[in-house]
């Protein structure tokens, strides 16, 4: 348990910069996976993820989902671990199935928990520009490229300040449509 725990709530006191940079290394194919398994005798071995047009967006995904699990699974276990014992037992006397039991009651009281990770989620997306660049910066081509790199690219590098400007207000603009549900929720939660 406690390996299981260090695993994924280790990622969560790294930057997303060097949670790039340690994927890119694990999944380069000249120092990586691919070549720890060419050089134990596996030569037919293939595992170029990083460098797959392909593959490379996956690649991104699974490490900021590496980065982003601990939070969540925190978020999760404290919203489980507060239900009232009471209701656990009176389940077990009515002998109503744990499917059920998460079903009805479980999973209505981690209504908000569920609404605040997916916004927590949707930003990590929104504004996924470390991982991009620590990993594949972009590439290979513009396969694994992301708005907020995009926005950078045309502020700084090729100095067209209003292009990358509309490409910010699009990332708002995203923004606020995960935000609003998030506030009509609260909204309604707190009138009834």
């Amino acid at each position: 348990e406690s390996l299981f725990r260090m695993f994924y709530l280790y990622p969560m006191s790294l930057s997303l910069v060097v949670t790039g940079l340690i994927w890119q290394w694990v999944l380069n194919p000249t120092s990586g996976i691919q070549h720890l398994f060419r050089s134990s005798g596996y030569e037919n071995f293939k595992f170029n993820w990083i460098v797959s047009q392909d593959y490379a967006i996956y690649t991104i995904v699974f490490a900021a989902v590496w980065h982003g699990t601990g939070l969540i699974m925190i978020l999760f276990l404290s919203g489980i671990k507060s239900t009232d014992p009471e209701i656990w037992k009176a389940t077990k006397i009515d002998q109503i199935p744990v499917w059920r039991v998460y079903l009805n009651i479980i999973l209505p009281q981690l209504r908000a928990i569920l609404l605040t990770a997916v916004l927590l989620l949707g930003f990590q997306v929104v504004r996924s520009f470390d991982v991009v660049v620590a990993l594949t910066n972009g590439g290979p081509g513009y396969a694994s490229d992301v708005p907020a790199r995009y926005v950078f690219e045309y502020f700084f590098e090729r100095g067209k300040i209003g292009q990358g400007s509309a490409a910010a207000m699009m990332m708002v603009t995203t923004m606020i449509v995960l935000i609003l549900p998030y506030l009509v929720f609260e909204i309604r939660r707190k009138d009834a």
